[in-house]
Protein backbone atom coordinates (compact mmCIF):
# COMPACT_ATOMS: atom_id res chain seq x y z
CA UNK A 1 0.00 0.00 0.00
CA UNK A 2 1.39 3.36 -1.10
CA UNK A 3 1.61 5.70 1.43
CA UNK A 4 2.70 8.84 0.21
CA UNK A 5 4.81 10.01 2.91
CA UNK A 6 8.45 9.97 0.98
CA UNK A 7 9.74 13.57 1.75
CA UNK A 8 7.66 14.43 4.34
CA UNK A 9 8.99 15.79 7.94
CA UNK A 10 8.17 14.12 10.95
CA UNK A 11 8.66 15.64 14.42
CA UNK A 12 8.58 12.44 17.38
CA UNK A 13 8.99 13.36 20.82
CA UNK A 14 10.03 10.80 23.65
CA UNK A 15 11.33 9.48 19.83
CA UNK A 16 14.58 7.77 21.53
CA UNK A 17 13.01 4.42 22.70
CA UNK A 18 9.59 2.63 22.96
CA UNK A 19 6.60 3.71 20.89
CA UNK A 20 7.92 6.46 19.71
CA UNK A 21 11.20 4.97 18.23
CA UNK A 22 8.93 2.10 16.49
CA UNK A 23 7.21 5.09 15.12
CA UNK A 24 10.54 6.93 14.33
CA UNK A 25 11.24 4.10 12.35
CA UNK A 26 8.22 3.50 10.60
CA UNK A 27 8.50 6.67 9.38
CA UNK A 28 12.34 6.82 8.26
CA UNK A 29 11.40 3.38 6.39
CA UNK A 30 8.48 5.16 4.13
CA UNK A 31 10.89 7.81 3.47
CA UNK A 32 10.29 10.58 6.22
CA UNK A 33 13.07 12.89 7.74
CA UNK A 34 13.20 13.21 11.03
CA UNK A 35 13.32 15.73 14.18
CA UNK A 36 13.54 13.24 17.39
CA UNK A 37 13.43 14.77 21.32
CA UNK A 38 13.49 13.59 24.24
CA UNK A 39 15.61 13.85 27.60
CA UNK A 40 17.89 11.72 27.01
CA UNK A 41 21.18 12.84 24.47
CA UNK A 42 22.42 9.37 24.71
CA UNK A 43 19.35 7.45 23.52
CA UNK A 44 18.88 9.79 20.84
CA UNK A 45 22.59 9.18 19.70
CA UNK A 46 22.28 5.96 19.30
CA UNK A 47 18.97 6.41 17.33
CA UNK A 48 19.96 8.72 15.16
CA UNK A 49 23.08 6.82 14.57
CA UNK A 50 20.98 3.62 13.71
CA UNK A 51 18.15 5.25 11.92
CA UNK A 52 20.59 7.44 9.58
CA UNK A 53 22.54 3.74 8.60
CA UNK A 54 19.65 2.08 8.02
CA UNK A 55 17.66 4.67 5.55
CA UNK A 56 17.91 7.45 3.51
CA UNK A 57 16.94 10.12 5.71
CA UNK A 58 17.65 12.80 7.68
CA UNK A 59 17.93 12.59 11.35
CA UNK A 60 17.94 15.75 13.76
CA UNK A 61 18.03 15.21 17.57
CA UNK A 62 16.82 17.32 20.62
CA UNK A 63 17.87 16.47 23.90
CA UNK A 64 15.40 18.46 26.02
CA UNK A 65 13.01 18.37 28.92
CA UNK A 66 9.78 19.34 27.28
CA UNK A 67 7.82 19.87 30.70
CA UNK A 68 9.47 23.47 30.31
CA UNK A 69 7.68 25.87 27.95
CA UNK A 70 10.90 27.50 26.76
CA UNK A 71 12.02 24.15 25.19
CA UNK A 72 8.88 23.42 23.39
CA UNK A 73 9.22 27.09 21.72
CA UNK A 74 12.95 26.51 20.78
CA UNK A 75 11.64 22.93 19.58
CA UNK A 76 8.88 24.57 17.34
CA UNK A 77 11.18 27.19 16.38
CA UNK A 78 13.68 24.99 14.85
CA UNK A 79 11.34 22.68 13.55
CA UNK A 80 8.78 24.65 11.85
CA UNK A 81 9.10 22.44 9.30
CA UNK A 82 7.59 19.66 10.49
CA UNK A 83 4.42 18.00 8.35
CA UNK A 84 3.85 15.21 10.88
CA UNK A 85 4.11 15.93 14.96
CA UNK A 86 3.45 12.77 16.67
CA UNK A 87 3.53 13.93 20.69
CA UNK A 88 4.44 10.60 22.56
CA UNK A 89 7.10 12.27 25.43
CA UNK A 90 5.81 11.31 29.01
CA UNK A 91 5.39 8.59 31.56
CA UNK A 92 3.09 9.57 34.69
CA UNK A 93 3.32 7.05 37.83
CA UNK A 94 0.83 5.00 39.48
CA UNK A 95 -1.00 5.83 42.19
CA UNK A 96 -4.61 6.85 44.13
CA UNK A 97 -5.75 10.09 45.07
CA UNK A 98 -4.35 9.76 48.66
CA UNK A 99 -0.83 8.68 47.14
CA UNK A 100 -0.04 11.08 44.95
CA UNK A 101 0.71 14.23 46.35
CA UNK A 102 0.69 17.47 44.26
CA UNK A 103 4.34 18.49 43.03
CA UNK A 104 3.95 14.53 41.75
CA UNK A 105 0.79 15.26 39.87
CA UNK A 106 1.80 18.54 38.65
CA UNK A 107 5.41 17.40 37.06
CA UNK A 108 3.78 14.65 35.17
CA UNK A 109 0.85 16.83 33.22
CA UNK A 110 3.68 19.43 32.63
CA UNK A 111 5.39 16.81 31.09
CA UNK A 112 2.43 14.51 28.97
CA UNK A 113 -0.46 16.87 29.24
CA UNK A 114 0.39 20.89 29.23
CA UNK A 115 3.50 19.42 26.69
CA UNK A 116 1.40 17.86 24.51
CA UNK A 117 -0.93 20.97 24.56
CA UNK A 118 1.98 23.39 24.53
CA UNK A 119 4.06 21.72 21.45
CA UNK A 120 0.47 21.32 19.22
CA UNK A 121 -0.25 25.42 20.21
CA UNK A 122 3.57 26.36 18.78
CA UNK A 123 2.95 24.11 15.90
CA UNK A 124 -0.15 24.37 14.76
CA UNK A 125 0.61 27.69 13.76
CA UNK A 126 2.97 26.63 10.89
CA UNK A 127 1.08 23.86 9.57
CA UNK A 128 -1.89 26.48 9.37
CA UNK A 129 0.50 28.88 7.10
CA UNK A 130 1.44 25.75 4.87
CA UNK A 131 -2.21 24.73 4.64
CA UNK A 132 -1.37 21.00 5.83
CA UNK A 133 -0.25 18.99 8.56
CA UNK A 134 -0.88 15.63 10.61
CA UNK A 135 -1.18 15.82 14.46
CA UNK A 136 -0.80 12.59 16.17
CA UNK A 137 -1.31 12.21 20.15
CA UNK A 138 -0.63 9.01 21.89
CA UNK A 139 -2.43 8.95 25.10
CA UNK A 140 -3.37 5.69 26.58
CA UNK A 141 -6.58 3.51 27.38
CA UNK A 142 -6.46 4.32 30.91
CA UNK A 143 -8.32 7.74 30.45
CA UNK A 144 -9.02 7.40 27.22
CA UNK A 145 -11.32 4.39 27.50
CA UNK A 146 -11.53 3.42 30.82
CA UNK A 147 -10.84 4.78 34.23
CA UNK A 148 -8.56 3.31 37.31
CA UNK A 149 -8.52 4.34 40.93
CA UNK A 150 -4.96 3.65 41.21
CA UNK A 151 -4.04 5.25 38.41
CA UNK A 152 -5.73 8.46 38.96
CA UNK A 153 -3.08 11.01 37.82
CA UNK A 154 -2.76 9.00 34.18
CA UNK A 155 -6.62 8.60 33.55
CA UNK A 156 -7.54 12.08 34.79
CA UNK A 157 -4.55 13.27 32.09
CA UNK A 158 -5.20 10.93 28.79
CA UNK A 159 -8.71 11.63 29.46
CA UNK A 160 -8.11 15.08 29.07
CA UNK A 161 -5.81 14.89 26.50
CA UNK A 162 -8.41 12.62 24.37
CA UNK A 163 -10.83 15.36 24.55
CA UNK A 164 -8.37 17.71 23.42
CA UNK A 165 -7.44 15.27 20.42
CA UNK A 166 -11.29 15.36 19.35
CA UNK A 167 -12.08 18.98 20.12
CA UNK A 168 -9.04 19.88 17.94
CA UNK A 169 -9.51 17.37 15.14
CA UNK A 170 -13.30 18.70 15.13
CA UNK A 171 -11.89 22.31 13.76
CA UNK A 172 -8.46 21.66 11.86
CA UNK A 173 -10.16 20.33 8.93
CA UNK A 174 -10.78 24.33 8.18
CA UNK A 175 -6.89 24.69 8.31
CA UNK A 176 -6.67 21.15 6.28
CA UNK A 177 -4.89 20.01 9.10
CA UNK A 178 -5.99 16.08 10.94
CA UNK A 179 -5.56 15.65 14.18
CA UNK A 180 -6.42 12.35 15.44
CA UNK A 181 -4.85 10.24 18.95
CA UNK A 182 -4.36 6.33 19.91
CA UNK A 183 -4.99 4.61 22.57
CA UNK A 184 -1.85 2.00 23.42
CA UNK A 185 -3.11 -0.36 25.83
CA UNK A 186 -0.23 -2.33 27.78
CA UNK A 187 2.62 -2.29 25.19
CA UNK A 188 6.11 -4.37 25.57
CA UNK A 189 8.21 -1.49 25.88
CA UNK A 190 11.44 -1.87 27.54
CA UNK A 191 10.23 -0.01 30.69
CA UNK A 192 7.06 -1.80 30.51
CA UNK A 193 8.81 -5.23 30.19
CA UNK A 194 11.81 -3.71 32.87
CA UNK A 195 8.39 -3.89 35.64
CA UNK A 196 7.12 -7.05 34.83
CA UNK A 197 10.61 -8.54 35.66
CA UNK A 198 10.32 -6.82 39.00
CA UNK A 199 6.97 -7.93 39.35
CA UNK A 200 7.53 -11.92 38.50
CA UNK A 201 10.98 -12.02 40.60
CA UNK A 202 8.68 -10.09 43.71
CA UNK A 203 6.38 -13.06 43.04
CA UNK A 204 8.92 -15.84 43.06
CA UNK A 205 9.12 -16.02 39.36
CA UNK A 206 12.46 -16.40 37.30
CA UNK A 207 12.29 -12.75 35.71
CA UNK A 208 13.14 -13.96 32.34
CA UNK A 209 9.44 -16.06 32.59
CA UNK A 210 7.97 -12.69 32.92
CA UNK A 211 5.66 -13.36 30.34
CA UNK A 212 4.40 -15.73 32.81
CA UNK A 213 2.05 -12.99 34.04
CA UNK A 214 0.33 -12.10 30.92
CA UNK A 215 -2.16 -15.49 30.85
CA UNK A 216 -5.06 -13.23 31.32
CA UNK A 217 -4.05 -10.77 28.55
CA UNK A 218 -5.61 -10.86 25.05
CA UNK A 219 -4.25 -13.29 22.72
CA UNK A 220 -1.86 -14.11 26.21
CA UNK A 221 0.68 -10.80 25.70
CA UNK A 222 1.25 -7.02 25.11
CA UNK A 223 0.83 -5.01 22.60
CA UNK A 224 4.43 -4.66 20.32
CA UNK A 225 5.81 -1.07 19.96
CA UNK A 226 5.63 -2.10 16.37
CA UNK A 227 2.30 -2.47 16.31
CA UNK A 228 1.10 0.29 17.22
CA UNK A 229 3.69 2.42 14.99
CA UNK A 230 1.80 0.70 12.33
CA UNK A 231 -1.15 2.04 13.41
CA UNK A 232 0.43 5.96 13.82
CA UNK A 233 1.86 5.62 10.18
CA UNK A 234 -1.58 5.08 8.66
CA UNK A 235 -2.81 7.90 10.58
CA UNK A 236 0.28 10.23 9.07
CA UNK A 237 -0.68 8.99 5.42
CA UNK A 238 -2.50 10.24 2.95
CA UNK A 239 -4.59 6.80 3.14
CA UNK A 240 -6.05 8.27 6.47
CA UNK A 241 -6.99 11.60 4.94
CA UNK A 242 -10.80 11.60 6.09
CA UNK A 243 -9.91 10.85 9.58
CA UNK A 244 -9.62 13.66 11.98
CA UNK A 245 -11.02 14.45 15.43
CA UNK A 246 -11.11 10.81 16.79
CA UNK A 247 -9.06 8.59 18.69
CA UNK A 248 -7.93 4.61 18.00
CA UNK A 249 -7.46 2.33 20.25
CA UNK A 250 -5.41 -0.32 20.26
CA UNK A 251 -5.48 -2.94 23.32
CA UNK A 252 -6.32 -6.18 21.27
CA UNK A 253 -10.04 -5.43 23.48
CA UNK A 254 -8.52 -4.87 27.18
CA UNK A 255 -10.38 -1.48 27.42
CA UNK A 256 -13.24 -3.36 26.23
CA UNK A 257 -13.43 -5.54 29.55
CA UNK A 258 -13.52 -2.58 31.77
CA UNK A 259 -10.62 -3.12 33.29
CA UNK A 260 -6.56 -3.05 32.18
CA UNK A 261 -5.51 -6.29 33.69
Amino acid sequence: MELNLSGRTALVTGGSRGIGRAIADRLAEEGCHLHLASRSAEDLQTAQNELAAKYDVDVQTYPMDLSESANISALAAACSDTDILVNNAGAIPGGSITTVDEATWRSAWDLKVFGFVNLCREMYPHMQTRGKGVIINVIGVAGGEIEEFNYITGTAGNASLAAFTRAMGSGSPADNIRVVGINPGPTATDRLVGLMRQNAKAKGIDPDNWHELLGDMPFGRMAESEEVADLAIFLASDRAAYITGTVMTIDGGLSSRGQLL
